[in-house]
C-alpha cells in the first residue's frame, strides 16, 4: 500500500480504503479460484495494482469517460483504474466466466459503482467507449482487429480516443505499422525494477461510420 501513496499521494480516504482492501478480497478469493498466480499474490501492489495504474500516469481520464478493459482476467487494469477514477464508468469484459466471478465478489466487496462486467467475447459488444485499456492479451494487429468500430467519436481526454496497451520487452516489431502509435515507459514514473522493460502504449483510432 506504500507503493501506491508513494507515486499517488493525492488519494481520498475512501480511494485509500479501497486499494487498502483489495490485497485481503484477492487473497480471499484467488484460494477459490485462482485468476492470479501465487507468486503475484505477494507483490499484489507492485505487479498488478501499481502496473494497471501506468496508464493513469500516462492518462488521467476525465470525468465521464467510457473505458472498457479488454480480457480484464481478475480484474486489471480495470478495478485499479476504476477505484481511480470514481467519475468515469469501466465495462470489463472477459471471456472466461470464473474469472469475472472474482472480478464481481471484487467490485461488490470494494462497492465500486462504476463498474461492469460482461463474460464475453469482445466482438460481441456493441458499444463506444473513450478509450480501450488491456494487459498484453494479444499482439497489437489482433486486438485492434477485435476493438474495431468500438472507438467513440467525441473527444473529452487530452489524448486521442483509441487503446491504451500495458505491454513489455521490444515493441518495435510489432508497432512498425501504427505509425501514430506513441509508447511511455513506465521508467519514467516508477523507480521499482520490475517497471524496467514494461511500458504502455497509446494508439489513438479514428471513428469510423
Amino acid at each position: 500500500m506504500e507503493l501506491i501513496l508513494k507515486y499517488f499521494p493525492d488519494l481520498t480516504e475512501t480511494q485509500i480504503q479501497q486499494f487498502k482492501l483489495l490485497e485481503n478480497l484477492y487473497q480471499d478469493w484467488n484460494l477459490k479460484i485462482n485468476v492470479v498466480s501465487r507468486k503475484d499474490i505477494d507483490e499484489l501492489y507492485l505487479r498488478h495494482v501499481l502496473h494497471s495504474l501506468g496508464i493513469a500516469k500516462v492518462m488521467p481520464f476525465a470525468s465521464g469517460s467510457k473505458i472498457m478493459d479488454v480480457g480484464t482476467g481478475g480484474g486489471f487494469p480495470g478495478i485499479p483504474l476504476a477505484i481511480m477514477f470514481p467519475e468515469c464508468s469501466f465495462h470489463l469484459v472477459d471471456s472466461i466466466a470464473k474469472k469475472l466471478k472474482v472480478v464481481n465478489e471484487v467490485v461488490e466487496g470494494l462497492e465500486l459503482t462504476n463498474v461492469k462486467t460482461t463474460h464475453t467475447r469482445v466482438e460481441e459488444i456493441n458499444d463506444t467507449y473513450d478509450f480501450i485499456v488491456s494487459r498484453a492479451v494479444a499482439a497489437m494487429p489482433t486486438f485492434v482487429h477485435w476493438v474495431k468500430g468500438k472507438v467513440a467519436k467525441k473527444q473529452q481526454n487530452e489524448l486521442k480516443n483509441g487503446i491504451l496497451y500495458l505491454k513489455g520487452g521490444d515493441l518495435s516489431e510489432e508497432l512498425k505499422t501504427y505509425t501514430k502509435a506513441t509508447i511511455y515507459d513506465l521508467t519514467s514514473f516508477y523507480q521499482e525494477d520490475f517497471f524496467e522493460t514494461k511500458k504502455v502504449v497509446h494508439l489513438p483510432i479514428k471513428y469510423k461510420v
